[in-house]
């Protein structure tokens, strides 16, 4: 294997552990090290954990590397508690953005306590510091260099709201770096870490060029997420979507376009789809009226329509099909 290659395979790498399971737990955290040693490397040293930590380490995460960057998402159902931070660490930063529980940081040469609640994120330059966490706690920690930052947060800890579009998207493009990072080549980890770097910026800086190529697939998971969870709402539209993550119409409608759909055709799709599911799965029919109305059709006719061009058959149609066992 020629420099190149070899640079390429070192470059990226992930793995998962949910040592939850029944029979797992015995051996739960010399798995988690392992794949940490092997996709993740040297410039990620782990700190030292506790003795109750490696003992009883029922904890579900997932770990990428992108070059400089790594995101470690852990869920853990025991306690997470260090016993030291490891030395000769790079410059680099880090993100802890807790989703569930209360994250706790401290040991710094500041000597300074820092404890993170869910809802919040803490950005932190500087050396490693201890960390815990009690049981039920669920954080996502990115390591990232430091270069990215401004230089006015050297040695500096800052706690902001998570809430924010930028973190979204942020959240949006490290799912699915998970998800992609064993199966992709230079040409796609570069451009996963060109925008996880950009979005990382945006975060702090509370902006970002949204023109830029690389964040388009962001901003289509992101506002994905967004739209099912407002699928009934009668104000979802593009517009409304664009406004929530921080973007243009313009910028988001391209960006499906890139992707393959429109925003409105994703929202239409995604509402037929759960009125079929309705359809499919409740005792009790629901009416066409109370689908279209529910779905925001804006009328009986044009839902069915749109059901039939989309599905083959009637809402009642297909509602006959699936409790008589038809195909």
């Amino acid at each position: 294997m020629d420099s190149t290659k070899v640079e390429v395979a070192y470059s990226h790498g992930g793995f998962s552990l949910d040592s939850t399971v029944a029979g797992a737990v015995s051996r739960g955290f010399d798995v988690f090290r392992h794949g940490w040693q092997t996709q993740v490397g040297d410039g990620f040293p782990l700190p030292t954990f506790s003795q109750a930590t490696t003992g009883d380490f029922r904890v579900r995460s997932r770990v990428a590397k992108l070059r400089d960057v790594a995101i470690t998402d852990l869920d853990s159902a025991s306690v997470i508690r260090t016993a030291g931070t490891p030395y000769g660490y790079a410059d680099q930063a880090r993100m802890y953005v807790v989703r569930r529980g209360v994250w706790s940081l401290g040991g710094g040469p500041d000597r300074a306590e820092h404890t993170v609640s869910a809802g919040q994120f803490l950005l932190r330059h500087g050396p490693p510091l201890h960390f815990g966490a009690a049981p039920n706690t669920t954080v996502q920690i990115l390591t990232l260099p430091s270069a990215v930052f401004d230089a006015r947060l050297r040695n500096r800890s800052v706690t902001e709201s998570a809430d924010s579009a930028e973190m979204r998207l942020l959240l949006a493009h490290t799912n699915m770096v998970h998800a992609t990072v064993t199966d992709l080549g230079p040409a796609g980890v570069h451009a996963a870490h060109s925008a996880m770097l950009e979005l990382a910026k945006a975060v702090v800086i509370g902006r970002f060029d949204d023109a830029e190529p690389a964040l388009r697939p962001a901003f289509v998971e992101a506002a994905k997420v967004l739209a099912d969870s407002h699928l009934a709402d009668p104000e979802l539209s593009a517009a409304m979507l664009a406004g929530e993550l921080n973007v243009s119409v313009r910028t988001l409608q391209r960006a499906f376009t890139v992707a393959g759909e429109s925003v409105t055709s994703y929202i239409r799709h995604r509402r037929l789809e759960e009125a079929r599911r309705a359809l499919a799965t409740r005792s009790q029919l629901p009416s066409v009226a109370e689908l279209a109305a529910h779905w925001q059709f804006s009328d009986s006719s044009h839902f069915i329509r749109a059901f039939k061009k989309r599905y083959g058959r009637t809402p009642i149609e297909y509602a006959r099909s699936v409790r008589t066992g038809g195909s």
